[in-house]
């Protein structure tokens, strides 16, 4: 079954099961700014995404048993949670407004502040702090789906293992990420440890808890493993690149936020490392700007383009496109037809995606 076919399949079911997770709370709370508050976040969670973890989670379970567990479906969804729980974060560190071509959560809040037009506190950073309080949240409630499905405490707790062990490795990535912004010197490995735990790690263990799940034996999970880890940069290496060198109408993210930021993207760290001394200087002053002009953003694509950046971070996935697939072969003769083609098309997918 392919990537497509799938979603179409389990994504409805995957926000159902969001769905049941925010309305049992929904049920409980009684204070109105409570109910305001899990009402826009249960919005927030429900108004895109592609729910590419989850659905790994699900095929991945389904893949080695055999036939389709539905039991999977309330807690494949644990590192969704999880995935908006971040993104919440990262769009309050890098002030983006807008997630999807919607508003991001904190903004939302920032909009419920002048709506209603409090006078407390200033709009910004009412909504900075329900931001804060929104990606936690999201996080325990992840929780959730390995506390309330129908499966075996042992391997809910084993879930839980890897839900905790993976909150670390992107709060480490994305430490990482925010020391990066003031080296001048990196390497493109630097930047592949730091995607690795930032957007590998939650793609690998939301693979790793559909195995758990499925009782896959130790020997096969370091395939998956690689799969997943693989996967996740190649997905991250393709949003730099659509991060600058997107269609804004596709993408629904402005290509000069990564730029402004300073952000080190496969891109940047490329360029430094292809442009003449003359250049590069060039760059790092253009980057090092607080204020960069639109000129700026554009002087600095232009470099961009001179290094042939957008090529040589497409090789650069390739690379690991390689590697993921020759830990699928390791995996063919063991898992089903129908989930083999989802891991294959998926692959695909990202590595060719234009949103």
């Amino acid at each position: 079954m392919k990537f497509t076919e799938y979603i179409s399949l389990y994504k409805p079911k995957i926000n159902d099961a969001i769905k049941l997770i925010y309305d049992r709370k929904l049920k409980i709370v009684k204070n109105p700014f409570l109910k305001d508050y899990y009402s826009i976040l249960r919005n927030y969670f429900l108004s895109g995404g592609k729910r590419i973890r989850p659905l790994l989670c699900i095929a991945t379970c389904n893949a080695f048993k055999d036939k389709p567990d539905n039991r999977i479906i309330i807690p494949s969804v644990g590192t969704e949670f999880l995935h908006n729980a971040s993104l919440i974060h990262d769009d309050i560190i890098d002030k983006d407004e807008f997630r999807r071509g919607k508003p991001s959560f904190h903004y939302r809040f920032r909009q419920y502040h002048e709506q209603y037009d409090l006078k407390k506190m200033v709009a910004q950073d009412f909504g900075t702090n329900i931001g804060i309080i929104g990606g936690d949240t999201a996080f325990f409630m992840g929780l959730e789906a390995y506390l309330f499905n129908e499966f075996e405490t042992e391997l809910n707790l084993k879930a839980i293992e890897y839900y905790q062990q993976v909150f670390k490795e992107i709060s480490d990535g994305v430490l990482i990420e925010i020391d990066m912004v003031n080296k001048k010197e990196l390497k493109i490995q630097d930047y592949i440890e730091m995607i690795s735990l930032k957007t590998g790690a939650l793609i690998e263990k939301s693979i790793l808890i559909g195995a758990n799940y499925a009782l896959v034996d130790k020997k096969y999970k370091k395939y998956l493993s690689t799969y997943g880890t693989n996967l996740g940069i190649i997905f991250q290496i393709i949003d730099d690149i659509l991060g600058t060198f997107g269609d804004e109408k596709i993408t629904g993210k402005p290509t000069d936020g990564d730029i402004r930021e300073g952000k080190k993207t496969c891109l940047l760290i490329e360029a430094y490392n292809k442009l003449e001394n003359k250049k590069r200087n060039r760059l790092n002053e253009l980057i090092g700007k607080q204020d960069m002009t639109n000129n700026n953003v554009q002087e600095v694509k232009d470099l961009f383009v001179e290094a042939d950046v957008e090529n040589s971070c497409k090789t650069l996935a390739n690379s690991f496109l390689q590697g993921a697939k020759a830990s699928l072969d390791k995996l063919k003769p063991l898992i089903n037809q129908s989930e083999l083609d989802f891991f294959e098309s998926l692959l695909n997918f990202v590595a060719e995606r234009k949103f």
